[in-house]
């Protein structure tokens, strides 16, 4: 990957490559979920606080790293291995392959499927009685003969196990191999020495399998991993408009008559209601929203959205900026850390920040919280039916009672009454004759 960051760890479609494996593992009703790490534990921030850890002290392959999980692992369990860097593999899967396995009594079943071109993937050499006789690795020259690299199928790394068999096959592993390291396929042909039958359970969709080991491959796993989510929503009564230009997490939710215009981004835990517009061309992270609301060109982070509100266009909603129902934040308004009431309207062109504005209230355009005074943040406290007349500046802490007005232009530094007109500015003065005085310059 050329990355400072653990391959596993880069983001795909809202959560790290390894959650894909996961949160599949989970669908498909795992007991127990571990996740074999390394002995910087790079994978601990990352990792659901459910999911068990094995460390494996020193990469010596992938039979070692199961080895390194014996512990967690009980002789009467069905045991599957998934690789973390396959992250398009699907609960339905892991379910019919652990179902397969456990049909047939096999001491282990492997996954695999036919490839085309099937370099660098280890081919699976199978018996006179059709049965997994063993997997030859070719990531080394050296590895296999030119007889077992003409073998189309391979295997995808992904097993179900007897939890028994597997623990007393791992014992007998050994390193005589190019890279001198224990692969987990080398247990196959100790199990079948022992007399326990291997079996294959094949793959059909190429796609379940791959792997990522560059960031190519992450943006052709992202598109099928796009692809698929957007299917789901469409599926589930979504109108994606133009879905090659849009994205959408894994875990964004969205109700069903919702339309996303082109250019739209929903990232995160994002949650849309039902009959909604989103978009074009806006950004939404870890947003809720409520059925039948509008937004256009805009963007929101972290905010909280009620029904049949109007966001837009151009709007920018920072975290805890909450609308309620009805709300409107129009062109070119920032707000954050505030309540905008019930009805309550900031048409254009101002800024809301730590603010609490009460129901049915009109903020006209160009209003500014002053919320900070170089040192410690402060609220503005804004009542019912208020009326905020244009360019007004609102000097916080300060509180506009309920149904108060103020006047064009003011600086309001001082609370305002109950159904009181707030007046801040100085008087207009006309100087009669100034343009005959005014010293004028040639054009």
């Amino acid at each position: 990957m050329r990355s400072d960051v653990p391959k596993v760890l880069h983001p795909l479609c809202g959560r790290p490559i390894i959650g894909w494996a996961i949160a599949a593992a989970r669908g498909a009703g795992a007991g127990r979920v571990v996740v074999v790490d390394g002995p910087e534990r790079a994978l601990a921030d990352a990792l659901p606080a459910d999911v068990e850890v094995a460390i494996q002290e020193q990469p010596n392959g992938t039979g070692d790293a199961v080895r390194c999980a014996a512990r967690l692992i009980g002789a009467g369990d069905t045991v599957l291995v998934l690789y973390g860097d396959v992250p398009l593999i699907t609960a339905e899967a892991i379910t019919a392959l652990a179902q397969a396995h456990e049909e047939s009594g096999d001491a282990a079943t492997m996954a695999t499927m036919e490839l085309e071109d099937p370099t660098g993937y280890g081919r699976v050499v199978r018996s006179s009685d059709g049965g997994v006789e063993r997997v030859v690795e070719t990531k080394t020259p050296g590895d296999a003969t030119p007889e077992e690299e003409a073998i189309r199928e391979v295997n995808t790394g992904i097993y179900a196990f007897a939890g028994g068999d597997l623990l007393e096959a791992l014992t007998a592993l050994t390193s005589d191999n190019a890279q001198g390291e224990l692969y987990l396929p080398d247990v196959l042909p100790h199990l079948r020495a022992a007399g326990r039958p291997i079996g294959a359970h094949v793959v059909t969709d190429a796609t379940l399998t791959l792997g990522v080991n560059n960031r190519v491959d992450l943006a052709t796993v992202r598109r099928l991993a796009q692809e698929r989510i957007h299917r789901a929503h469409g599926l589930a009564g979504v109108t994606i408009v133009d879905p090659a230009s849009t994205l959408i997490d894994a875990g964004v939710e969205i109700g069903r008559e919702t339309v996303v215009e082109p250019g739209t981004f929903l990232r995160g835990a994002t949650r849309i209601g039902e009959r909604c517009e989103v978009g074009p061309l806006s950004t939404l992270i870890d947003t809720a929203v409520g059925d039948d609301t509008r937004i256009v060109h805009s963007y929101l982070d972290g905010a909280q959205i009620g029904s049949g509100v109007s966001v837009g266009p151009f709007a920018y909603l920072r975290p805890q900026a909450h609308l309620h129902d009805r709300a409107k934040a129009g062109t070119f308004v920032e707000i954050k850390n505030s309540e905008v009431g019930e009805g309550t309207k900031v048409p254009h062109l101002s800024y809301i920040g730590d603010a609490d504005i009460g129901p049915g209230t009109n903020v006209g355009a160009g209003t500014i919280t002053a919320n900070y005074d170089g040192a410690s943040k402060h609220r503005t406290t804004i009542g019912a039916g208020v009326r905020v007349s244009v360019h007004t500046s609102l000097v916080a802490p300060v509180t506009l009672g309920d149904g108060s007005y103020t006047g064009a232009g003011s600086v309001i530094t001082d609370d305002v009454p109950p159904d009181a007109l707030g007046i801040a500015r100085e008087r207009q003065r006309n100087v009669e004759g100034y343009a005959e005085r005014a010293p004028r310059k040639e054009r």
